[in-house]
């Protein structure tokens, strides 16, 4: 698949096939049904209305079902919009697959894996140490494959062990700029502060939040797990206390989701790492998508500002 969705200019008309990454039925203002679809493919994804939609419609294009569909590029309200003309589901003489269609971390679940050994590793503290390995352990697996976010985010397959190994350079660096931060306890901070999110989404591939996540949230989620892996591992030291304080602030205010404020130095540095690398991401994937001279659609999660790619920039 050489050419994605978000590679084309607006007016343009596209033949491609798309993934469902989800499809949520509303009423139109006529009285008739449709379904707003989140189409995707490696490049991103990009949001379809199908009018008039049938019951059968409904049933036919639900999320992680591919689809081939004829339609035109708009812009609607600063934003991509993809309008159907034709829409099918795809059979056996179509030869995609699903991973076709799945945007993926940058590197390897390999590399990402060793990287974060190594910073294991390099820990002292032998109670963070131990807590660190044994909930990473743990839920290894699902680390290594869930996005870090449903959107705005490292939304895509690897998505949450990237964002953490960007983050553990950052930590990395920032600690021998500033050699009074205690490294384990950063370290550490960076590896679990968003593992609960392992069971607060439901997978790397049409991602929602499960009930876990809708009721309690991966804040919550980890601060639990983190006392747990103490109690299974015999440890009561003031560590496992600061470890529960980074997880529970590293969203930084209560309006942001924190209970807690940072009240402790390696708790602050670990929200401004968080915010720096989930901002950088977001810039990212938004300049890459429009061409030097032109300005970006709306961030939401950045004051729903649009950026401007300055044309000197390759």
């Amino acid at each position: 698949m050489n050419k994605g969705i978000l590679d084309y200019d607006f007016g343009v008309q596209v033949d491609l096939y798309l993934l469902i990454k989800s499809a949520t039925k509303g009423i139109a203002s006529n009285g008739k049904p449709f379904l707003t679809l989140i189409l995707q493919d490696q490049s991103g994804d990009i949001e379809a209305k199908l009018w008039d939609a049938s019951e059968e419609d409904e049933k036919n294009y639900t999320a992680q079902k591919i689809v081939k569909v004829i339609g035109d590029i708009h812009n609607y309200r600063g934003k991509s919009q993809l309008k159907i003309r034709q829409i099918r589901r795809t059979g056996p003489s179509d030869s995609v697959k699903l991973e076709d269609f799945l945007e993926t971390a940058p590197l390897s679940q390999e590399d990402m894996n060793s990287k974060l050994t190594q910073y294991i590793f390099d820990m002292k503290n032998p109670n963070i140490q131990r807590i660190t390995r044994h909930l990473l352990k743990k839920h290894q697996q699902a680390f290594l494959e869930y996005p870090a976010a449903t959107k705005n985010h490292h939304e895509f397959v690897s998505g949450l062990v990237y964002h953490v190994v960007s983050m553990l350079d950052l930590a990395k660096s920032i600690a021998t700029l500033y050699p009074s931060l205690d490294k384990d306890l950063l370290y550490a901070g960076v590896i679990l502060h968003d593992m609960g999110k392992v069971v607060e989404l439901s997978g790397p591939i049409s991602t929602v939040y499960t009930v876990e996540g809708n009721l309690l949230g991966h804040i919550t989620i980890m601060v639990n797990e983190i006392g747990k892996a103490a109690q299974e591992l015999g440890i009561s030291g003031e560590e496992v206390l600061i470890l529960q304080h980074l997880v529970l602030s590293h969203h930084g205010k209560a309006e942001w989701g924190s209970p807690k404020p940072p009240l402790i130095k390696e708790a602050e540095i670990l929200h401004y790492i968080d915010n720096l690398d989930a901002k950088m991401n977001m810039l990212d994937r938004a300049l890459e998508r429009v061409k030097p001279g032109e300005f970006t659609e709306r961030v939401y999660a950045l004051e729903n500002r649009s950026f401007y790619k300055p044309i000197f920039h390759k």
